[in-house]
């Protein structure tokens, strides 16, 4: 007999993520869009004091930890789920509330992980074009007129959006999300990497979950205090998709170590998230004003604290340059699996002063390997 999978399996391919050079020695990587300044002070006390209880089940609905952060965003702990990072959100997002054969909207290019759950619960995607004409921003009268061509589901936003690293204001996003309530259509707006902007206060969207019947925000511990090997992420929204959700999330889905470490930084460490964002600020204009001077076609100063940058002009694609890269110890995100546009493409994120400059020289050391 042979074994048939589910339909949504066939030729579904895996996604592709950075952060991969823990796999090599003496490299630094910045593929991925971690804190630089790395996990808070006292995490492996705080780990080692949390363990203790593990010898029972984890609170299941995580009640204290969805108070912790309730009381964080001034908000209701009925208005967050929980997940095992915001992946879990990502998963759970499209199993609650789209069905097969519903059509969703998703930025291109933006991450990966929307498109493959989404064709997990069998939809239909259709994708809004980011052009470089446009700087990778979204155009609204685009995005409105394809949102009117036909019934969406969902509509799909990352802000920061991975890997453009464009930052989409607030007034903006709101005129989308109302826009779309007006036409049946949810939002899932992805604010994993926002924390980490300077503007973050005044960009997200969280305050006004209350106000929406359609739109979902995940967020993450993940990229805050770059702890990925601790995955706590939630979900916050009204009360009823957030109940919708809770039914398709897996029981003890986090465990008792996680829900007590992000308990302790969502209540005493966020200022060291803020401090973070406040100095990557600083160091982007810095990054950019040297790979200027060395002639790499940096662009303007990013929106947020990593880099998307097109190397047509340089004659090579993002794989020819995460290999050149690789021979001065520093991993860069070859961007080709965005899509093949995309093959010239390489992003990169911004550390500290001191590690920035050991980029910007690996960096001209490649140009000179090219004769720039």
């Amino acid at each position: 007999m042979q074994i048939e999978p589910r339909k949504e399996l066939a030729n579904l391919p895996p996604t592709v993520h950075g952060g991969q050079a823990w796999r090599l020695e003496n490299v630094e990587d910045y593929s991925q869009n971690l804190n630089p300044l790395g996990p808070p002070p006292g995490m492996e006390d705080l780990i080692a004091k949390a363990v203790s209880g593990t010898g029972h089940y984890p609170d299941a609905d995580c009640l204290e930890l969805r108070k912790k952060i309730a009381k964080h965003y001034k908000i209701k702990p009925e208005n967050v789920a929980m997940g095992a990072g915001s992946s879990e959100i990502i998963r759970n997002f499209p199993f609650a509330f789209i069905n097969p054969g519903d059509s969703v909207l998703l930025p291109s290019p933006s991450f990966a992980e929307y498109t493959q759950q989404c064709k997990l619960a069998g939809a239909k995607i259709d994708y809004l074009p980011l052009s470089p004409e446009n700087d990778f921003y979204i155009d609204t009268d685009e995005l409105f007129g394809i949102l009117r061509s036909k019934p969406y589901k969902a509509l799909y936003i990352c802000n920061p959006n991975n890997p453009t690293g464009r930052v989409e204001g607030r007034k903006k996003l709101l005129e989308i999300v109302k826009f779309c309530e007006e036409i049946g259509t949810m939002v899932f707006l992805d604010e994993t990497l926002l924390a980490l902007c300077a503007d973050a206060s005044t960009t997200t969207l969280i305050p006004y979950v209350d106000d929406f019947t359609n739109l979902l925000i995940a967020e993450s511990y993940t990229k805050s205090f770059a702890i990925p090997g601790v995955r706590v992420g939630y979900g916050i929204s009204n009360p009823a998709i957030i109940a919708e959700l809770d039914k398709v999330r897996l029981p003890w889905n986090v465990g008792t170590v996680e829900q007590a470490i992000a308990g302790h930084l969502i209540e005493y460490e966020m200022d060291y998230v803020s401090d973070a964002a406040f100095e990557l600020r600083k160091e982007a204009a810095t990054m950019k004003a040297a790979l200027d001077d060395i002639g790499f076609p940096v662009g303007a100063v990013c929106d947020s604290f990593f880099y998307f940058v097109s190397l047509e002009s340089l004659g090579i694609t993002g794989k020819e340059m995460v290999e050149l890269m690789l021979r001065n110890g520093i991993m860069v995100r070859d961007c080709a699996s965005f899509g093949p546009q995309f093959e010239n493409y390489i992003r990169f994120c911004v550390k500290d002063r001191k590690r920035n400059s050991r980029f910007v020289d690996a960096m001209e050391q490649a140009l000179k390997s090219l004769g720039v």
